[in-house]
């Protein structure tokens, strides 16, 4: 690190030993990371094409309002989407608020009273878990459930871990699944779970085992955090429906809001009926002006999501260089933008997200602090200092206030943010005398 680089980073009060000591690791990270530039330039490349095929033109981002007929912005990014995910339709709406309400939306709009969903690879988010209805909490006057879940409508739901290696229990999914079962729902990355996330190649190994069962399951896949950190995407290893949100990967940081659903075009036409009416389907749904956005954050994906993918990888070498459980760990393939870090305190986790907070360019200044965050079985705490709230492609992490106390970091919209963000996290832990250089 020359002088004046080191000299800016004293100002963001990093200790000598702590950059010392992360500039070593980065050294050793070279080849890592001209891999990772080599999957976002096949990625980049692929996103050009797509656009160029469907011929993108300034008339696409055009607002319209209301009831949003004929905006052919809308139409043509769907089917760009479509192209990008090799799929044969999509469905890509500001409509769409996150990616649990992109997954409500693919459940709610292909099941029906007497369904079964099955996760073959342990308890999804938990997030999902209202919407399915597997959680029930009593509410205020005296009720139990979630308004609205699939539950209360006569869908069920069934579970098989992952083995303790990680492996599928092919033997238990093939128990599990009966002539009431109409979807699997397969969940990419580890969410709050000490599990490895699913590469596609995995994924599709699960996917031809449960079609050789019965060929007319329909199989998800919650592709959240996971668009572009591989050179192929789900639905090109037999997923019928890929599902994710816009203010995660593939909105590359521009995407004010909305969530996506590509596959077969029964089943995402089944999901547009649920999101806006039956008999409405893709035909409504006004984008206000933000196609523009939409556009450009899917442009500019495979680099943004590089950048998180170094800096996940950075992470992982530095904290489990300093002692720490990391999932994954730092030689391991990367799947998904999420590092997790076992800290084993719950000082250590506050820490960490301080030092997140104090790095983020808007509200550096605040202190994050554990709450009682809806949809959540513990308190939580959450740091993003983000341009757009809640956006996690952008520099965060989280961690449930509860045992084992690991941190789930994520986003950057640039390598070097990502960076920054790191070494802060680090002097934070070094301050309160949980590590020692």
């Amino acid at each position: 690190m020359n002088n004046s680089l080191a000299q800016i980073y004293k100002e963001f009060n990093i200790n000598d030993s702590i950059l010392s000591f992360c500039n070593d690791i980065e050294k050793n990270l070279k080849q890592r990371f001209e891999e990772i530039d080599m999957t976002a330039e096949y990625n980049q490349l692929k996103v050009l094409k797509a656009m160029q095929d469907n011929r993108v033109s300034d008339i696409h981002f055009a607002a319209t309002t209301g009831y949003g007929y004929n905006d052919l912005g809308r139409d043509t990014l769907e089917q760009v989407y479509a192209d990008v995910f090799h799929a044969e339709a999509a469905l890509v709406r500001p409509q769409l608020i996150s990616g649990t309400h992109a997954l409500s939306t693919a459940l709610s709009g292909n099941l029906r009273p007497g369904d079964e969903i099955l996760s073959p690879v342990g308890k999804p988010y938990d997030t999902l878990e209202g919407v399915i209805g597997i959680k029930k909490n009593e509410d205020a006057d005296g009720t139990t459930g979630y308004t609205g879940s699939l539950a209360e409508y006569g869908i069920t739901y069934s579970q098989t871990d992952l083995l303790p290696d990680g492996s599928y229990d092919y033997e238990g999914i093939r128990k599990a699944m009966n002539e009431r079962t109409r979807l699997v729902t397969i969940q990419r990355s580890k969410g709050y779970a000490a599990r490895p996330t699913l590469s596609v190649e995995r994924i599709g190994e699960l996917i031809r085992f449960i079609k050789k069962i019965n060929p007319d399951v329909i199989c998800m896949v919650d592709n959240c955090y996971g668009e572009f950190a591989e050179t192929i995407e789900h639905t090109d290893a037999g997923a019928d429906l890929c599902v994710g949100s816009l203010i995660k990967n593939p909105g590359g940081g521009l995407a004010p809001i909305g969530g996506y659903i590509a596959g077969r075009k029964e089943y995402v036409d089944n999901a547009a009926c649920r999101l806006t009416a039956p008999g409405l389907g893709k035909e409504v749904g006004a984008t206000l002006g933000i196609n523009s956005r939409l556009f450009q954050g899917l442009f500019l994906a495979p680099q943004v999501v590089s950048g998180a993918l170094k800096g996940a990888v950075y992470a992982a070498n530095i904290y489990e260089k300093l002692g720490f459980p990391v999932i994954p760990n730092a030689t391991e393939p990367r799947y998904d933008i999420i590092q997790a870090v076992t800290l084993g305190t719950p000082e250590g986790v506050i820490a960490f997200c301080k030092g997140i907070q104090a790095a983020a360019p808007i509200d550096s200044f605040v202190t994050p602090e554990p709450w009682a965050m809806p949809g959540y079985h513990s308190e939580v705490i959450m740091a993003a200092g983000a341009f757009i709230q809640g956006a996690s492609i952008e520099l965060s992490a989280d961690a449930p206030m509860e045992p084992p106390y690991a941190v789930y970091f994520q986003g950057g919209l640039t390598w070097y943010h990502a960076k920054i963000g790191i070494l802060m996290s680090v002097q934070k832990l070094y301050e309160e005398n949980l590590i020692h250089l």
